[in-house]
């Protein structure tokens, strides 16, 4: 018998504060988090904005001498669980989380400390890279390093999908849980790629907005003008559990993850597959096992990446799998206005997900004020919508042709 899976925690970092209640906060008042990028110099730069995280210090919570070993990235991740393990009731060393996994997904990982060392190798030489440099930029050392912060002995491994990495963490997190391999675990992503290379190379691939005169209006999805995704970078992580585990230890219980479905395009490394069929079916697949139908679903977090290709294949893609549905189920994409987190943009989209089932409030669309006619659909532009959500979609696509959907139900009835 598979076992249900449940939400009793979450964790953020995010362009938007540095907490789910701010988060939540910015995302109600329909409030951007992008800016100039202050974390390199931009000059020559065809894009010098992005959504960086501001205020943020890891020595508050984590130990000094270990903040120096672990890149942003995983600084970020062991904040936001430390966050989502306490709202859990779970705290670091207790017993209850020796069986717990930890799957946690990174598209990129140590960006910044690889580019800071090939800076040490040309300038330096061999002899002066840090003998840290490994296990601070390899993707799974978020998943490592939380396992160890809190004595998670259970399964423990990383997720490499591009942008679907951090929504497959939860999506196989769940699949652990469900056949019993493990009562709990701590999953989510982390990303910190706001770094010259990797803004380099995402304009060399034409894919970043490049409007540098008015950044916050830069990440408009669905709308026509929109020119490319903006950066981000940050951490989400949740806590999940078995609901039996959960409420035998009285958990509060936040929202169910009722459905996964991943599919691959293989179609293009970049571009999404024609009318969002790959798209289209990873969404199939997880309302099936969840056992709802289209017409049950209450709000849509769509991928929305502001992207020409994505915003109008994920509307077809959607269409395709709702019907006339479509045209009255809301949609929205928040990173219109936390940006684009890579590997840690699922999570903070499930986030917002069990935000909106729990509040009965919808987060918006920013800058959506010129709709593309490809994309007809119901965004919730520009304002927060109160409606009851009973339960809700997130999508997650990536290079390579990744698809992730997830499904969340409201805890009623539990």
């Amino acid at each position: 018998m598979t076992k249900r899976v449940v939400i009793t925690g979450m964790g953020v970092i995010s362009p938007l504060g540095l907490d789910v209640p701010s988060l939540w906060a910015a995302l109600l008042d329909g409030r951007s988090g992008v800016g100039p990028i202050t974390l390199f110099e931009t000059e020559g730069f065809d894009t010098t904005f992005a959504a960086e995280v501001k205020g943020f210090d890891p020595t508050a919570h984590l130990d000094r001498k270990e903040v120096r070993r672990m890149d942003r990235f995983v600084q970020f991740a062991a904040t936001a669980a430390l966050q989502a393990v306490g709202q859990a009731r779970l705290q670091p060393q207790d017993m209850a989380l020796e069986e717990f996994g930890v799957v946690i997904g990174s598209g990129i990982g140590g960006l910044t400390t690889l580019s800071e060392q090939f800076r040490v190798l040309a300038e330096r030489g061999p002899g002066r890279i840090s003998p840290f440099l490994v296990p601070m930029m390899i993707t799974d050392m978020a998943s490592g390093q939380v396992s160890i912060l809190l004595g998670a002995k259970g399964p423990n491994w990383c997720t490499t999908s591009a942008c679907s990495s951090g929504a497959d963490a939860i999506g196989e997190a769940y699949e652990i849980i469900r056949r019993g391999d493990a009562p709990g675990v701590i999953t989510g992503g982390s990303e910190a790629p706001i770094t010259p290379i990797a803004v380099a190379a995402f304009n060399a691939a034409r894919a970043l907005s490049t409007r540098n005169d008015a950044p916050q209006q830069a990440s408009r999805p669905f709308d026509a003008e929109r020119d490319g995704f903006v950066l981000g970078e940050g951490a989400a992580i949740l806590v999940l559990e078995d609901l039996e585990r959960a409420l035998s230890r009285g958990a509060t219980v936040m929202a169910e993850v009722a459905g996964y479905g991943a599919t691959a395009d293989a179609f293009h490394i970049t571009q999404p597959a024609e009318g969002g069929e790959g798209g289209a079916r990873a969404m199939r697949i997880a309302l099936k096992k969840a056992g709802l139908a289209s017409e049950q679903i209450g709000y849509i977090n769509a991928h929305g990446t502001s992207t020409p290709f994505n915003d109008k294949l994920e509307t077809m893609a959607i269409k395709s799998v709702f019907g006339e549905a479509a045209y009255g189920t809301p949609i929205s994409s928040t990173k219109s206005m936390h940006g684009h987190l890579l590997g840690a943009a699922g999570p903070i989209e499930a986030i917002a997900c069990v935000m909106a089932i729990q509040n009965g409030v919808i987060p918006p669309t920013i800058n959506l004020t010129n709709p593309d006619p490809e994309c007809d659909l119901d965004y919730v532009p520009n304002k927060a919508r109160k409606a009851k959500v009973e339960a809700a979609l997130s999508n997650s696509f990536g290079f390579g042709g990744h698809n992730s959907c997830l499904v969340f139900r409201s805890p009623a009835g539990i």
